[in-house]
C-alpha cells in the first residue's frame, strides 16, 4: 500500500500596489516585512493584483510553486472575494485600502505613521495566514436536500409551491384534514394585483389542488410533528396521523409556517364580544362566505341593513390586558369586507371607526375605492358596544371630541393574530426543571406544553423555535428574516410576525429559498448564514476539555450536545460558524481550521509596539465582520480620517472574542483596546442573535483581571456599531485615543 507523502507548507505574500497603495506606501519596504519577519517563502508585488493578470500570478504559484497559505495585502476582505478565492489554499487579507490609505491624514509627519500601519497588517496577515489550515469542510453523502414544510395554510402552501417550483421535493404536513388552513373560512382576499379597487378570490383551493396533484409533493392531512432529531440536511422527523400511524421521513431543511389564531371575542365583553350580534373578522368572513355574493345575514337569519366596523379591539392596548402590537391585516380586511356589503347592496349603511388607518403599499387604492363606495371612516375610539336586538357602539369622535353612538344591525370586531409557535422555551425550560425535581404539577403543565408543541425538536434547549415578544418566533425582521436560532429551520407567515395574505405569501416564498440554500450548504459541508461559504467547523481538544459546559450551554443555535463522557459533540450541520463556543471555552480549546484563538493571538503578538517614548500608542480594535468592520470600511471609502494609531482585527462575532486576546495585548504593551459589535438587546443587530450579548456580559467583569494587573478598567472598551456607523466609528477611534492620551502610555510598555 503506497502511503501518501505530507505536502510541506509554503507562505507565500502577494503585494499589490494599485488604487493607489503604491502613491502612498512604500512597497519595498513591504516586501522587507513580509520576507524577514513574516518569514514567506514567496514575496511578489504586482500593479493591479485582482485583475487577471494578477490573479493568474497567483494561481501559477498554487499550482506550479507548491504555494499552500496565501497572504494577499490589498484591499479589505470585503472588496474582490471573489477574485481573491482560492479554495484549495487558505488565505488571509491585509487591509491596506479601506484600513491604512483611506483613513491616515495627508501631510508632512503622516507618512512614516501610514508605513508603520501597513507594515503591521502585513506583519498580522502574515501571523494570521501561519496558524490557519484549509477547511475540508463537512459533507455528509446522506444529505437529504427535501424540504419539510409544517403548516398547511396559505404561508404553508406557498413555501412549498415555492419550493417544488425550484425543482426540490417537499413533505407537507396539515394538522387538519384539509390544506387552506385560515384561508378556507373567507370569501375574498384584499386585492394584490392592480388596480388594487376590488377583494379578489383566495386562490386557497386551486393551490391546495395543484399541490396534492404534485408528485414531488407529500402531503400528510391530519398530522402532526412528534420529533425532530439531527440537523440541516439530516432532519430525522416523526410524522404522526390522527389515526396512529408513525411515518418517518428525512428532510434537508423545515418551514415552519404554523399560521395564528384569532383573538378571543370573548376577552371584550365591553365591546360586546359574546352577544349573538356581534362578530369577529372571522365570523363576518363565515357570513359572506354562506350568504356567498347575496345578502349578509345575522346569525338569527335577519339580513344586515347597517353595519360598524370597530377597529383596534383588543390590540395596540398599552394596558397589558389585551395585544400590545398591531396586527397589521385588520384595517385593509376591514375595508375589505365593508365592500362586501356595499357591494351586495350600496344602500347598506358601513361606517369604519379607526383611530390610526394603517393600509402600507397599494392599500390605499383600495381605501378610496371603498370611500367611492359609499364606506364612511370615522376617526374615534369606541369605548362600548350594548345590544339585544341591535347594537349601539359608543365611542369617541376624535375629530369633533365628542362622544357619540351609532346604532348597527351588526358589529364587527378587529381582534387581531394570535400566533402559533409552539412552546415558549422559557416556560419549558422553567417547568422541565420543575418537573425533574419530582414536582407532579410540572409534570402535568410540561405533558401540556408537549402538545401544543409544533416541531417537538430534540434539542437540549426545549421543543420549539425561541420566541421574541408577544410569542412569536424568533426571527430578525431587518437583519434577516425567516432566519431563526434554529439553524435550517426557517418561520414564515404570522407566526413570525402580524401580516396579510399577500405579504404570507411573499413571506414563505423568501422563508423557501433560505430553506433550499440551507439544505444545498449542508449536502456540501458549508456553513449556514451568514457565513454560507465557509467549510470550517468547531473542533475540540478533548484532552484539555474541563467539562465546563460553558460551549453546550452558550451556543446560541443548539450546535453542541454532550457525548456520553459529558465532552462536548457538535452538530456541525447547525453550527453558524460564529466562534461563540471558542469565546466561551475558559482553556481554550476549541478552534476552527481557520479561525482560533491562534490566528487572531498571534496578530495581537505581530504588531509592533512602540516603547513609551516614543509617543505612539497603540490601540487594538476587535471588530464584528458583519457590522462594526463594514463601518470601518465605510469610513474608508468616504475618506473619513481617523488615528493611524489604531489596529484593526476583524472578528467573526464579538461572542467569539476569548479574554485571552484582550489580556495579551494590554499585557504587551497595548495602550487599550476597543471592543465593537452589533446592537444587542430586544431589537438585536447581532448576526447570530446573542453574540454580542454574551460577549459584553463576559467582559463586564474584565475590569477585576485588569485591576490585577495594574491598569485601569478604561484601557478596554466596548461599542456598538451598526453597520451605517462609518462617520460615527471615525469619531469613536479619535475620541479614545484622545482619552488614552489623558490616561498616559500603558505601564506595560517594555514587558511584552
Amino acid at each position: 500500500m503506497n502511503t501518501p507523502v505530507a505536502t510541506a507548507n509554503k507562505f507565500a505574500a502577494y503585494i499589490c500596489s494599485g488604487c493607489g497603495l503604491g502613491d502612498k506606501l512604500k512597497i519595498a519596504g513591504l516586501e522587507k516585512v513580509a520576507k524577514t519577519e513574516g518569514k514567506m517563502a514567496v514575496i511578489k508585488n504586482h500593479p493591479f493584483l485582482c485583475n487577471a493578470e494578477g490573479v493568474k500570478m497567483i494561481q501559477d504559484d498554487i499550482a506550479n510553486e507548491g504555494v499552500t497559505h496565501v497572504c494577499i495585502a490589498a484591499c479589505s476582505r470585503r472588496a474582490k472575494a471573489e477574485a481573491f478565492t482560492f479554495p484549495t489554499v487558505a488565505v488571509s487579507r491585509a487591509n491596506l485600502r479601506e484600513g491604512v490609505i483611506w483613513v491616515v491624514a495627508e501631510g508632512a509627519g503622516h507618512d512614516e505613521v501610514r508605513q508603520e500601519m501597513a507594515e503591521d497588517y502585513v506583519r498580522m496577515s502574515c501571523a494570521e495566514v501561519k496558524k490557519m489550515t484549509l477547511p475540508g469542510g463537512n459533507k455528509k453523502e446522506s444529505a437529504s436536500k427535501k424540504i419539510l414544510v409544517v403548516g398547511g395554510g396559505m404561508s404553508g402552501m406557498t413555501a412549498a409551491q415555492a419550493a417544488v417550483d425550484a425543482g426540490y421535493e417537499v413533505v407537507l404536513v396539515e394538522k387538519t384534514g384539509q390544506l387552506g388552513g385560515f384561508a378556507n373560512q373567507m370569501w375574498k382576499r384584499m386585492p394584490f394585483n392592480a388596480p388594487y379597487a376590488e377583494a379578489q378570490p383566495t386562490g386557497a383551493a386551486e393551490l391546495a389542488a395543484a399541490l396534492s396533484a404534485n408528485p414531488k409533493v407529500k402531503v400528510y392531512l391530519n398530522s402532526t410533528v412528534t420529533e425532530t432529531a439531527g440537523a440541516p440536511g439530516r432532519f430525522a422527523v416523526k410524522i404522526a396521523a390522527e389515526s396512529g400511524s408513525i411515518s418517518e421521513e428525512l428532510c434537508g431543511a423545515i418551514v415552519q409556517a404554523s399560521g395564528f389564531t384569532t383573538y378571543p371575542i370573548e376577552k371584550l365583553p365591553e365591546l360586546g364580544g359574546g352577544q349573538p350580534n356581534v362578530v369577529d373578522q372571522a365570523g363576518l368572513e363565515a357570513l359572506a362566505k354562506a350568504a356567498n355574493g347575496g345578502p349578509i345575514k345575522r346569525a338569527d337569519g335577519r339580513e344586515v341593513k347597517s353595519v360598524v366596523f370597530v377597529q383596534c379591539a383588543g390590540q395596540r392596548d398599552d394596558s397589558g390586558t389585551h395585544l400590545p402590537y398591531c396586527s397589521g391585516h385588520c384595517c385593509g380586511t376591514s375595508i375589505k369586507q365593508a365592500t362586501y356589503f356595499k357591494d351586495q347592496n350600496p344602500a347598506i349603511d358601513a361606517v369604519v371607526i379607526y383611530d390610526d388607518l394603517r393600509v402600507p403599499g397599494m392599500g390605499e387604492d383600495f381605501y378610496r375605492s371603498a370611500q367611492n363606495k359609499g364606506v364612511i371612516f370615522t376617526k374615534g375610539k369606541a369605548s362600548k358596544v350594548t345590544g339585544g336586538d341591535g347594537c349601539n357602539v359608543t365611542f369617541k369622535d376624535l375629530i369633533l371630541d365628542e362622544e357619540n353612538t351609532i346604532p348597527a344591525d351588526l358589529v364587527v370586531l378587529a381582534t387581531g393574530q394570535v400566533p402559533n409557535a409552539g412552546v415558549d422555551l422559557d416556560e419549558w425550560t422553567a417547568t422541565a426543571t420543575a418537573a425533574e425535581s419530582g414536582d407532579e404539577a410540572a409534570k402535568t403543565r410540561k405533558s401540556a406544553l408537549q402538545k401544543i408543541s409544533v416541531l417537538n425538536l430534540n434539542y437540549r434547549q426545549g421543543p420549539d423555535m425561541p420566541q421574541l415578544k408577544y410569542g412569536f418566533a424568533d426571527s430578525h425582521f431587518i437583519c434577516f428574516p425567516y432566519e431563526t436560532r434554529r439553524t435550517g429551520i426557517y418561520a414564515a407567515g404570522p407566526m413570525r410576525r402580524p401580516m396579510d395574505m399577500h405579504q404570507a405569501q411573499e413571506d414563505a416564498t423568501g422563508a423557501a429559498l433560505k430553506a433550499i440554500q440551507a439544505a444545498e450548504n449542508a449536502a456540501q459541508g458549508r456553513a449556514a448564514h451568514p457565513r454560507a461559504w465557509d467549510l470550517s467547523f468547531p473542533k475540540a481538544r478533548l484532552e484539555g476539555c474541563t467539562q465546563c459546559k460553558r460551549c453546550t450551554v452558550e451556543c446560541p443555535f443548539g450546535a453542541i450536545d454532550e457525548d456520553e463522557k459529558r465532552f462536548p459533540l457538535f452538530n456541525e450541520e447547525r453550527c453558524r460558524r460564529c466562534g461563540t463556543c471558542m469565546g466561551a471555552c475558559p482553556v481554550r480549546v476549541i478552534s476552527f481550521e481557520n479561525y482560533s484563538c491562534d490566528t487572531v493571538g498571534m496578530q495581537v503578538k505581530a504588531v509592533n509596539v512602540p516603547e513609551e517614548d516614543e509617543e505612539k500608542p497603540r490601540i487594538l480594535i476587535l471588530a464584528c465582520e458583519n457590522d462594526a468592520y463594514p463601518a470601518l470600511d465605510m469610513a474608508g471609502m468616504q475618506r473619513l480620517v481617523y488615528s493611524a494609531f489604531v489596529r484593526v482585527i476583524p472578528v467573526r462575532c464579538l461572542g467569539s472574542v476569548n479574554t485571552v486576546w484582550i489580556t495579551d495585548a494590554l499585557g504587551s504593551g497595548y495602550d487599550g483596546v476597543m471592543m465593537m459589535g452589533c446592537q444587542k438587546g430586544e431589537n438585536y443587530q447581532c448576526h447570530f442573535v446573542k453574540g454580542s450579548e454574551m460577549a459584553y456580559y463576559r467582559l463586564s467583569k474584565i475590569g477585576d483581571t485588569l485591576k490585577g494587573m495594574g491598569l485601569e478598567p478604561e484601557r478596554m472598551q466596548t461599542y456598538e456599531i451598526a453597520i451605517t456607523d462609518g462617520a460615527r466609528v471615525a469619531r469613536l477611534i479619535d475620541e479614545y485615543v484622545a482619552q488614552l492620551d489623558e490616561l498616559g502610555p500603558s505601564p506595560m510598555k517594555g514587558f511584552g
